[in-house]
């Protein structure tokens, strides 16, 4: 699964910047409420009285650290208040129109937005109706975007196993509405990841790739739990494997695919800037990268603004970038001929020359 890295760098031609709005992707790290626009969050939190803090009604993103317990606390709590904005049906279509529509605009040509039901049933009538109004809400924004969006079902690591195996049984339910993927996700250093692996074992039997979060506020035993315990095919974030030249090798070898969130992982505390990001030393690895925005309300910045910041805190000329637009194709659950064309799409975006944009 390795690549030659030198074949990308063997052109003795100026570099060209290339405007990476234009790149196409695919989008494998996408938080449901995270995912919201800034203006409809406050659009919402009017329609239903809900008082929101100054961080997320001041118009920047809020600063957050989640390296310590009080820190994560902070940012679920701010995660929670926006949620509880989502309140019916045309909320939810919304959402996901507009994510989509965002995702279009930078490039995205397929999204797989991941969610917890749970959090939004009590709401919407139930799991079953959740789902349903889910996953009708991605087959419009879809037709009406253009671009391809599937749903991965997400448990919650500090609840118990249980509701993870009844979510895991609801998304292979909806295998054929949509659902191509279960994950695992909330703070890292609570609970094991072994303690889900029957429920993500009934995903895997009922065809769902499995896509748990690990190596962020964890250090590489994280990410290596989610290869042993849970049988990963993708590790939502894994920048902590960079700690680890074994586990390095091990995901390369494998092809298991790091879902990066750069901007998010300054944002949080995990890297003190931009830079310190380990991006260029899981690429030169050969782990294979999808850069994600992970929850661009609350981090500010969206999908094209990763790639953007590969190219100019990690140096990744427009080759290197567009095989990092590859790996996130590669490692998308996109039907074979869905992922032909993007290829293509890509090779052709490298082949036009056109600089980028101006502002």
């Amino acid at each position: 699964m390795r690549q030659d890295l030198g074949m990308l760098r063997s052109s003795g031609n100026p570099p060209v910047s290339r405007d990476l709005r234009l790149l196409p992707k695919a989008h494998l790290h996408l938080h449901f409420t995270g995912s919201m626009r800034p203006g409809t969050l406050l659009e919402l939190a009017d329609k239903y009285g809900v008082h929101l803090p100054e961080a997320l009604s001041g118009g920047a993103p809020p600063q957050l650290r989640a390296t310590d317990e009080r820190g994560w606390f902070r940012f679920q709590r701010l995660y929670d208040i926006a949620r509880s904005c989502l309140r019916e049906a045309e909320d939810i279509r919304r959402l996901v129109r507009e994510a989509a529509e965002e995702d279009a605009a930078d490039g995205s040509r397929w999204l797989e937005i991941q969610v917890d039901p749970t959090s939004y049933a009590p709401r919407l009538g139930g799991l079953i109706p959740a789902m349903e109004i889910i996953l009708d809400a991605v087959e419009t924004a879809a037709r009406d975007t253009g671009i391809g969006i599937r749903v991965l079902v997400a448990a919650n690591r500090v609840k118990h196993p249980l509701e993870a195996r009844t979510l895991a049984r609801l998304a292979v339910r909806f295998r054929d509405r949509g659902v191509v993927g279960f994950g695992l996700s909330n703070d890292e250093r609570r609970g094991m990841a072994r303690d889900f692996d029957r429920a993500f074992a009934i995903a895997r039997e009922g065809g769902l790739l499995a896509a748990p979060h690990g190596g962020e506020l964890s250090g590489p035993t994280s990410v290596r739990d989610c290869l042993d315990d849970l049988e990963a095919a993708r590790v939502g974030h894994g920048v902590r494997a960079a700690e680890d030249p074994r586990l390095l090798r091990e995901l390369a070898d494998r092809g298991v695919t790091c879902e990066v969130c750069p901007s998010s992982n300054v944002a949080l505390g995990v890297y003190e800037k931009a830079a310190d990001v380990p991006l260029r030393t899981l690429f030169e690895a050969g782990v294979p990268i999808a850069l994600g925005a992970d929850d661009p309300l609350l981090f500010g910045s969206r999908l094209a603004a990763q790639y953007e910041l590969a190219r100019e805190h990690h140096g990744f000329t427009d080759e290197e970038l567009a095989e990092l637009s590859r790996q996130s194709v590669r490692g998308s659950a996109a039907p074979e001929g869905v992922r032909a064309r993007l290829l293509a799409d890509v090779d052709a975006w490298l082949a036009d020359g056109r600089p980028r944009a101006e502002g």
